[in-house]
This record gives structure tokens, sequence and C-alpha cells, in this order.
């Protein structure tokens, strides 16, 4: 579908566009603003390599309010100081995100979700799909990095691509969604459904990582894969375990491998604690899903959100796994 098409009869598809050299949105810095909440993980991914790959002077950022979700989708403060880390909307001083897909598309008939990436020189969206900024935004910049070590940071490896693509589906359908599966069941059968892959998904992982001797999903390089597994694992116990009743096992308890490998990347790999709001993300779930946990109480723990104690020795972490039998039994999409 062509831009105009897109105008006059609005899409519910999304944006597609990327950042590159010689393309409609070639890489200059401030020309590009980026939208999230850091309540979600989808967007967590995407704010992620602004952090990684130093691009926070390039890529101008702001942040809605994790609650409530109403009418025109995710709010923005009244003022930076309404609440923490939230902020208004610096561009065009909106009330809702839903006002910024309007002003590219008066018709737009999708979600308003985050990530949204905004070109403010052409006045238009350029991208409002995690996965797709996930993969080509770690270089789009690189023309313009004066670091020689910022531009090595390679998330998708010629070498590991075809590693990275075969985890990819899996993590994405049993882990990353694997969560909200269980979480909006509205059956039984359907809260098992999504309950008993994830488990099946978090053992398979968590051997993964030790058979490749940590500190990454990959073993020594920093993937992709380990940004899309940490906006899922940094979310776990603080929020999975209770609200989506994903309560078969804990990271901190069942999972030593992904608990050491999470602990590491917080504490010690930078962006990623530095991208993680536990705040926003707990309040998001606990008072903007009223049908899930209609009285909206946050529970204060696990405390602390995550532990430390780091063991850079991966041959003295054990391998963890749930054994529920019929997690046990479940077979994976790639499994024999």
């Amino acid at each position: 579908m062509g831009a105009s098409e897109i105008h006059e009869y609005g899409t519910d598809d999304g944006w597609h566009g990327r950042i590159e050299v010689g393309g409609e949105f070639p890489p200059e810095k401030d020309r590009y603003h980026l939208y999230i909440g850091l309540f979600c993980p989808f967007a967590h991914r995407v704010n992620l390599v602004r952090h990684i790959k130093h691009l926070t002077p390039y890529i101008t950022l702001d942040v809605v309010r994790p609650y409530p979700k109403d009418g025109g989708g995710w709010r923005f403060p009244a003022s930076d100081d309404e609440y923490p880390g939230a902020t208004v909307d610096s561009l065009f001083g909106s009330k809702f995100l839903s006002e910024v897909y309007f002003r590219d598309d008066k018709n737009y008939k999708g979600k308003y979700s985050v990530p949204l990436l905004w070109d403010k020189k052409a006045g238009k969206i350029v991208n409002n799909e995690s996965a797709e900024m996930l993969r080509w935004l770690p270089t789009a910049f690189d023309s313009l990095l004066d670091d020689d070590n910022i531009k090595k940071i390679e998330l998708y490896p010629e070498a590991l691509r075809a590693k990275i693509d075969e985890i990819t589906p899996w993590v994405q359908s049993h882990i990353n969604t694997g969560v909200y599966k269980a979480g909006f069941a509205r059956t039984q059968s359907a809260y098992e459904a999504g309950v008993i892959p994830l488990f099946a998904a978090l053992n398979k992982i968590e051997a993964l990582i030790a058979s490749n001797g940590g500190p990454y999903v990959l073993g020594k390089h920093l993937t992709e894969l380990d940004l899309r597994l940490y906006a899922t694992i940094i979310r776990f116990d603080p929020v999975y375990v209770q609200h989506f009743k994903t309560n078969l096992g804990t990271i901190r308890h069942d999972y030593p491998t992904l608990n050491n490998w999470h602990k590491n990347l917080y504490w010690h790999v930078e962006g990623f604690r530095e991208s993680t709001d536990f705040r926003h993300i707990k309040e998001n779930y606990t008072k903007s899903h009223g049908d899930v946990n209609p009285l909206a109480i946050t529970p204060l723990g696990p405390f602390p959100e995550v532990e430390e104690g780091y063991e850079d020795d991966w041959g003295k972490v054990g391998v963890g796994e749930v054994r529920h039998p019929a997690v046990l039994e479940e077979k994976l999409q790639g499994d024999v």
C-alpha cells in the first residue's frame, strides 16, 4: 500500500520505514523522536538499543504514563512531575498518543501502540513495529558515530544470524507473547495452553544459555536475543508470576542460569538497568488491567526486584527446570 493510499483510506497495518543512508529516512542527529512506555516489553527492546548504541543524543524521547489507558489510548502526563519518569509530549503537547498517530494518518484504524518513531523533519511516522526496529536500529547511525567500540557492537552479527533466526520464533511465540497468552486467557484450557509451553520454553532457554557458557544467550557475544529475552525475564518475577498466573516457577528460585544471566545484564551491562523502571512496569499491569486485577492493588514484592551476587564463573551456576509433568511432556516448535 502506497503512502497516498494510507492517508486516503486509513491503514491498520502500521508503518515500516527504516533509517538508512540514502533512504527516505537518512541518519541525522536530533531528527528522530521515539515515543515509548517504560512498562512495555516491546518498546523496552528498542529503548535498549538506544542506550546500548549510545543513540540518546541522536534520538529524543517521550514516555507515556503507565496508566490509565482509555479513549485515545496511552496518556501523556499534564506535566513532567505528574508521574515520575513519564513526560509530556514535547513535540505537540498531545494528551493521548493516538493524537500523534492521527497527525500522520487521520484515518488510522490500528492500535495506538508503543514504540512509535517519528521523523521531526518530514513530519511523519517512520516505524511503529518493535521487531523491525530491533533489527535495523543498531546499525542505523553507525555512519555518524565517532566511537569505534560502539560501532563494533553488532546485535545481529553475520556469524550468528542462522542461530538467532532459529531461536527467535519460539522465544517470541512461547516466552515474549507466551506470558500474555496465559495472562489474558479467558478459560482454564486457554490458560494452560499458554502457560505450559511458556515453561517448556523457559526450561529450554535455561539449558541453552548454560550449554553456551554465558554470559549471554549465545555465549560471549551480546545479541538481539538477549534484548528480546531480557524484556520479558525482567518482568517475570515482579509481575507475570502473580498477575498473569505464571507461577509454575520463578526465575530466582527455579532457573539459576536465567537468574544469573539477567543479574549480569541488569547490574553490569550498560543500558539495561538504565532502561528498566519497576514502578512503571508494575503499575501498568496492575492498574490498567481491570479484568485481571479489578482492585488495582500493586503488590510490594518481590524484594529486591533483581538480586545481586552475579557469579562470573558459569561452571558454578546450576541448570534448573520446572518439572511439572505437562511441561516436561510439551514439545515446542523445532523440537524432535
